[in-house]
């Protein structure tokens, strides 16, 4: 069967090759760890612990792991050693900065039998948990001949990719079925799973682990230096736009109240310099790296945060907060970060990422979903005590929710042998 799909990977490759070829040069791409990306990684030293993989694809994988990992790491006393593997570049970098002083990071490899049967070599994992969904057949299928429970957390499958799953059936249906366990968000995402060939007794809801990563505060450390040295007037409306998508930029230039400071956070460092050219007023973050403060100018109004890791402290500064990727036909972005900082958050109509997270926010009046951003910006900063009530409704849904990945931790102590090698 591993030969069948390294043949359908690489047809696959070949007929769609002018399109991803362009698209690694147009973004700088092609710059990556392609030996990784093979299989090819240090091989990992015994140190008579057990070894647990956990697969994060990108950025937002990397950090819904955070209280995972925190809780693994107290609930085994430090008894097992953790690998955190990569997808994305991006994702690659955060976990270096997050887990890379006490954990193993390392890239994942492509889902051909060699490359899996390298990259497993190297790593000879325990137990491996899957973040969300990543059910790639040669690598589950490769880690159940050799008797490594794999157990997909924080599973999600949304209506869209199920479709898509639906289609090559039978090419996926044998790894769906060697999953030992499936943690889902949802109950329908579990339905989902078992109708992808998981057994229903191996599948169980334990609700989506980003509710933890919300670190709720009213207070981000560098808030106050970022704001000096764009030169965001502290003393006038701040709008913050995160994660947002093509066009929508443009969109929020337009509609968002003049009245307010807009600062923009593009969701992908490549097109920094495509929403700098959208007006020539616009204040990069990247002019004043070295946190030189700036003088405010009153007619200032643009601000571009085209800086990685900021946006936090950004959302901290904000009056109100408009998450993107949402407003003209994309999937949404997490919402969470913002409202846990106690902001009045707005999100475009386009969300099914986060569909599951955004309904429960706005069955407690915890968000605003519209497709006005600006409008909707201009409300809620006329009106401040109904983006106070809006806030603190989305605060406390945070708390109501948190406590999946305790749970989720517990699963995997289950799943993972007393001492290393011992299921190979």
């Amino acid at each position: 069967m591993a030969f069948g799909h390294d043949i359908a990977y690489v047809v696959g490759a070949l007929a769609t090759s002018p399109f991803w070829s362009y698209r690694l040069w147009r973004t700088g791409k092609w710059r990556t760890d392609w030996p990784g990306r093979f299989g090819c990684i240090p091989r990992l030293d015994p140190d008579g612990r057990p070894t647990l993989l956990i697969h994060a694809v990108s950025v937002g994988e990397v950090n819904a792991v955070r209280t995972l990992v925190d809780d693994l790491c107290d609930a085994s006393n430090s008894g097992w050693r953790i690998v955190i593997s990569v997808t994305t570049d991006t994702g690659f970098a955060r976990a270096q900065e997050l887990y890379g002083a006490t954990h193993s990071v390392v890239r994942y490899a492509f889902d051909l039998s060699w490359c899996v049967h390298r990259f497993l070599d190297a790593i000879r994992p325990d137990l491996v948990a899957l973040m969300e969904l990543e059910v790639w057949p040669n690598f589950v299928q490769a880690c159940h001949r050799r008797n490594v429970p794999v157990c997909v957390v924080n599973g999600r499958l949304t209506e869209r990719s199920f479709k898509r799953y639906r289609i090559v059936a039978p090419l996926i249906r044998p790894a769906f079925a060697c999953l030992t366990a499936s943690a889902v968000q949802t109950y329908d995402y579990a339905q989902r799973f078992i109708t992808l060939g998981t057994p229903a007794s191996r599948v169980q809801v334990l609700d989506t682990m980003k509710w933890d990563t919300a670190v709720v505060s009213d207070h981000v450390e560098g808030a106050e230096d970022l704001a000096l040295a764009m030169g965001i007037d502290r003393h006038r409306p701040i709008v913050v736009a995160g994660s947002t998508g093509p066009g929508e930029e443009q969109l929020l230039v337009e509609t968002c109240p003049s009245e307010a400071q807009l600062v923009l956070a593009p969701r992908k460092p490549e097109r920094f310099d495509a929403v700098a050219e959208l007006d020539p007023t616009i204040t990069r973050r990247s002019q004043h790296p070295d946190g030189t403060v700036r003088a405010v100018a009153a007619e200032t109004r643009l601000f571009l945060l085209d800086t990685i890791g900021e946006l936090r402290k950004a959302y901290c500064l904000a009056d109100v907060v408009i998450v993107g990727r949402s407003f003209l036909g994309l999937y949404g972005s997490n919402v969470l970060e913002p409202i846990a900082l106690g902001k009045a958050t707005i999100i475009g109509p386009f969300y099914d990422d986060f569909a599951d997270i955004v309904s429960v926010l706005r069955s407690r009046c915890g968000i605003v979903v519209s497709d006005q951003p600006g409008l909707a910006a201009a409300e809620l900063l006329a009106d401040a005590p109904r983006a106070l009530r809006l806030a603190r409704a989305g605060h406390d849904v945070i708390l109501s929710r948190q406590g999946a990945s305790r749970r989720h931790a517990e699963l995997l102590l289950q799943l993972m042998p007393d001492k290393p090698g011992t299921r190979r």
